[in-house]
């Protein structure tokens, strides 16, 4: 499995998921090409995964945190830690098809100006479903993964640019990190990835999805189910971080609208979950944040592409995000009227 002088790392973080990594691990030992790594963050785990890793997988390396540090920091860790040319970031919860890293090996050689890859995720318990294949943006302070939720097609078997991938399973350039700097840990977790792909896009990189290299998952297995105070509080917090740190003024004014129509959507999520108490939490939690966010965006104001080509971008990305949604609820015999309103007024 790994040798020596590895083109890639796969960096897993995990929080208190020795049940998991034993299939993922499992999973890349079956791979059918060699020349990759593999590093194990472990989050202040309780559950002696740590130590259960140091046992069975003795060449896997393993970077100890004294702390549940968040998603962000425990990549982060990983990435300063690997030395090769390319990183890929890998939940614990995956399954990986046997020939995926030998596709990303191709897609890197197909793809020379691309340094971001968004790999096709399928669904663990229903394989004949997609989990992601890439991601779009939602302006409202937001992302969501291309596809989720709908059957496998022909479409999504095919490469295609897409404004961004999700962290659980993408590849990127090291390079990329040295430009526009590592996932940003005040975020802890939930929607640093659209923080990143943000960044990404205004720096000039450009994301290709990659259809050949497939992986399953779980989703949610960490922590515990898709929507729970945690999940809520944080995605609101950081929706507003997503704001507030990357749109220029002249953008936020352009978007409000949109930003409001998105924030008043997902308050009404919320509240219809029964999760009132912890979106009001992440709400206080974003207003005391915002100083430090509004700092962060003026140190970032020299990496701006002009104005209207990263609104344009913005709007590539949303309208990315939009179709597959009515996608999705077309095929479940839903309708689309305000969806295709909020495209015909806003995008």
């Amino acid at each position: 499995m790994p040798q020596n002088d590895p083109w890639l790392d796969v960096v897993i973080p995990n929080w208190n998921g020795r049940h998991l990594l034993g299939d993922c691990l499992e999973s890349l030992r079956r791979q059918s090409c060699s020349g990759f790594s593999i590093t194990v963050v472990d989050n202040g785990s309780t559950d002696g995964s740590a130590e259960w890793l140091a046992s069975a997988h003795p060449a896997v390396r393993c970077i100890v945190l004294p702390e549940n540090k968040g998603f962000s920091a425990a990549v982060n860790a990983g990435i300063r830690q690997s030395a090769t040319p390319w990183v890929l970031l890998l939940n614990n919860d995956m399954e990986v098809d046997q020939n995926c890293i030998a596709a990303l090996k191709k897609a890197v050689g197909r793809y020379p100006q691309y340094d971001l890859f968004a790999l096709k995720m399928l669904n663990f318990h229903q394989r004949s479903h997609l989990d992601g294949a890439g991601d779009g943006l939602i302006r409202g302070g937001a992302g969501y993964r291309l596809g989720t939720m709908e059957e496998d097609s022909p479409y999504y078997c095919g490469d295609r640019d897409v404004f961004g991938a999700c962290a659980g399973a993408a590849l990127y350039r090291r390079s990329l990190f040295e430009r526009i700097g590592l996932f940003d840990e005040d975020f802890f977790a939930y929607l640093e990835d659209v923080d990143f792909n943000i960044r990404a896009q205004r720096s000039g990189c450009r994301c290709r999805y990659y259809a050949a290299a497939l992986v399953y998952h779980i989703g949610s297995a960490t922590s515990g189910s898709k929507f729970n105070p945690l999940t809520i509080r944080l995605s609101t917090r950081n929706s507003l971080n997503v704001i507030v740190k990357n749109y220029p003024a002249i953008l936020f004014l352009r978007y409000l609208p949109v930003i409001c129509i998105y924030q008043l959507a997902w308050m009404c999520f919320c509240i219809k979950k029964g999760l009132l108490l912890p979106y009001l939490q992440g709400l206080w939690d974003g207003c005391r944040c915002f100083t430090a966010m509004a700092g962060k965006r003026r140190s970032l104001a020299d990496r701006h592409i002009p104005l209207d080509q990263f609104d344009g971008i913005l709007r590539w990305g949303e309208r990315q995000a939009i179709s597959s949604i009515m996608d999705r609820r077309r095929a479940a015999g839903k309708g689309n009227l305000l969806l295709r309103l909020y495209d015909r007024l806003f995008i």
